[in-house]
């Protein structure tokens, strides 16, 4: 299992950076993101979820912001099935219930804080023969960007059958810089280490779980890996309860340039169409 990391150490900058480095994610506690606004948000989603209020936020192309529902998720790339799950794309200038808008937007904004100065981490402890291959300082990268997105996860109960193979959330990498996700309030998340073995990810309320994206893996050439995770399917009783996660994709503006090969928003094209999205 991941360790935590003491956001108030006066080395966790350093210890946090090196565990990206090592796994491809970090494990915060005693970070600044309110718990209780956590905890609010995740009893107002789950209302919302178990809404048919919900299909009145339907998404919309090509904005993709508002609500996915099972039918529409996405597949890993290189799936077979959908996954199980549904879940809601909130921007600030999206769609949102209006019940919910404040709560989530206050969220946003901090989670977006902290997001930056994690990011300023990275920024700091990179060798400088990494940081040679940033464009421009990352801090830069994300400045104003109306692509970061907070994703509101629902893992519905699982059905009594389901498709052969079908899991919460297929292995799969995440596409943006970094994410940051607080504990769900159900565990099922697990990361694959680089010696090929799934490792349990900390579920203790409270948790604030960080991995790299592919777009942060491209602009260090490599250096900082995109690590594989996955949402496994629980067992038992337990696969009559529900789990919400509310991940934070923090995004590159898309002019940035990631490498010689990619802006951000030509990486994101590409990924959205290997998805099945566009």
């Amino acid at each position: 299992m991941l360790n935590a990391i003491d956001f108030n150490r006066e080395d966790a900058a350093e210890l946090f950076v090196e565990s990206l480095k090592q796994t491809g994610f970090g494990v915060l506690k005693n970070h600044p993101l309110s718990q209780s606004l956590v905890e609010n948000l995740y009893q107002n989603w789950q209302c919302f979820f178990d809404s048919n209020d919900k299909f009145k936020f339907e998404f919309t192309q090509p904005k993709q912001d508002g609500f996915f529902s099972t039918h529409k998720a996405e597949k890993a790339k290189g799936a077979n099935v959908q996954d199980l799950k549904e879940y809601f794309h909130y921007y600030p200038w999206g769609q949102c219930p209006p019940e919910l808008r404040e709560i989530t937007q206050s969220y946003y904004q901090q989670a977006n804080q902290l997001a930056e100065l994690l990011l300023s981490w990275v920024e700091q402890y990179s060798p400088a023969n990494v940081a040679q291959y940033y464009s421009q300082p990352l801090s830069g990268m994300i400045k104003n960007c109306e692509n970061t997105l907070l994703r509101i996860l629902h893992y519905p109960p699982l059905p009594t059958e389901q498709k052969l193979g079908a899991i919460r959330a297929a292995a799969h990498e995440d596409i943006n810089l970094l994410t940051i996700l607080p504990a769900a309030n159900e565990p099922g998340l697990q990361v694959k280490s680089l010696e090929g073995e799934w490792l349990e990810v900390p579920s203790d309320f409270g948790y604030l779980i960080i991995n790299i994206g592919d777009m942060l893996q491209e602009a260090s050439n490599g250096y900082f890996p995109s690590t594989t995770h996955r949402v496994i399917n629980p067992s038992g009783a337990d696969k009559t309860k529900s789990r919400i996660s509310m991940p934070l994709f923090l995004h590159a503006n898309p002019n940035v340039k990631l490498s010689e090969r990619y802006t951000a928003h030509s990486y994101l094209m590409e990924r959205l169409k290997e998805l099945g999205v566009l």
